[in-house]
């Protein structure tokens, strides 16, 4: 089923900053005291294990960097009772040796509605830190760097759904998980890249609003009958994949496969051999066990499943998020140590926003 109307504005949209409680300026006297951070005999004995992980990915010469951070992080969400969440796109030396859960938009939305501790790190951006603290509103979420924004999330407002429901009265909203929390608020479910056709077909309607990402959107119109009236907002990161650039890889290599997430534009959709979310791909890595593959997606997410399968090759268009590369091992620790910077949400778009994400996560996969 083709896009039925496509809205928005031709480009993102800067969000209000987000908000550090008064709680968490509060609580600075509270900080724990900041670990040394020197490269020894011990700190290479303690995180040894932790490099057998990554050895595949992080250069020898650059792991007395790293360590230090690793144990000291590590230590330190033992002493805060914290877990730390990280998304598929963080770099390998978070990824693989601090965080105690990963995965994609849903599986870390998941993840956050079992934790049991008293504080959530969220390694990846904002709108999925406010997922968080939305799924554990007693709970701290923490995020490393406040300014860890998306371009999906700052293209549209809760004031454009607002505007979308009056020009389209009755007809349901989804939004996609990479919304801000006074967007979710104004939905009636959101979805990830993974499960955004079943969301839409869960509503047995024949008209769905889809927003922000227009690519995904014209994704999930290819694949149902629901007419779908989409908003266009875009990932900065997945938007600059061309499909002239993967006919040249392949014509290096006939051989070579090709694996796309959802938010690319079409036509590179049409070059790929699989499309599906992060863990979709990494999932399709993992069975099908290629000699070459390009995942069309954020960078570190290959160097991540490298270093579990260092047997296949990946040929890396390297695309970077600026926003997930604000998050790094010195700002984990300055999180841990201050306890900053603290997501809050007002408590009444909270709890408006929890019911659309809840359905969200409710919904087998």
């Amino acid at each position: 089923m083709p896009i039925l109307q496509a809205l928005g504005p031709s480009a993102g949209r800067a969000s209000p900053p987000p908000q550090t409680s008064r709680a968490t300026i509060a609580r600075r006297d509270v900080a724990a005291p900041m670990p040394t951070l020197e490269w020894n005999e011990e700190v290479a004995h303690d995180t040894a294990h932790l490099y057998e992980r990554v050895r595949a990915v992080i250069p020898a010469v650059e792991w007395p960097f790293f360590a230090p951070y690793i144990k000291a992080i590590n230590a330190l969400k033992r002493e805060r009772n914290a877990v730390i969440l990280a998304h598929n796109y963080q770099t390998p030396e978070i990824y693989n040796c601090v965080a105690d859960f990963v995965g994609d938009s849903l599986q870390l939305a998941r993840e956050a509605m079992k934790v049991d501790a008293d504080i959530i790190v969220q390694c990846g951006v904002h709108f999925m830190a406010e997922t968080s603290k939305i799924l554990n509103p007693d709970k701290t979420v923490l995020i490393p760097d406040l300014k860890a924004g998306c371009s999906l999330a700052s293209s549209i407002t809760g004031a454009d759904v607002r505007l979308l429901r009056a020009k389209f009265p009755g007809v349901p909203v989804v939004a996609y998980v990479n919304t801000s929390a006074e967007v979710k608020a104004e939905v009636d479910i959101c979805c990830t890249s993974s499960n955004a056709l079943e969301v839409v077909e869960s509503l047995g309607a024949d008209t769905v609003i889809f927003l922000p990402d227009q690519y995904l959107a014209k994704y999930v119109a290819a694949h149902t009958k629901v007419k779908i009236i989409s908003w266009h907002g875009a990932c900065e990161v997945h938007e600059r994949f061309t499909a002239d650039e993967l006919r040249h890889y392949r014509e290096g290599d006939p051989s070579l496969k090709i694996i796309a997430h959802p938010e690319c534009p079409p036509d590179v959709l049409e070059e790929a051999d699989y499309t599906g979310s992060t863990a979709g791909m990494i999932e399709w890595v993992r069975n099908k066990r290629p000699r070459r593959v390009v995942m069309v997606t954020e960078c570190s997410m290959a160097d991540n499943v490298q270093a579990e399968l260092p047997d296949v090759e990946f040929v890396r268009p390297c695309n970077l998020c600026p926003h997930m590369k604000r998050i790094t091992l010195p700002k984990i620790l300055d999180s841990l140590v201050y306890l900053k910077e603290e997501v809050v949400i007002d408590p009444a778009i909270a709890a408006r926003a929890r019911r659309s994400v809840e359905r969200m996560v409710s919904l087998k996969r």
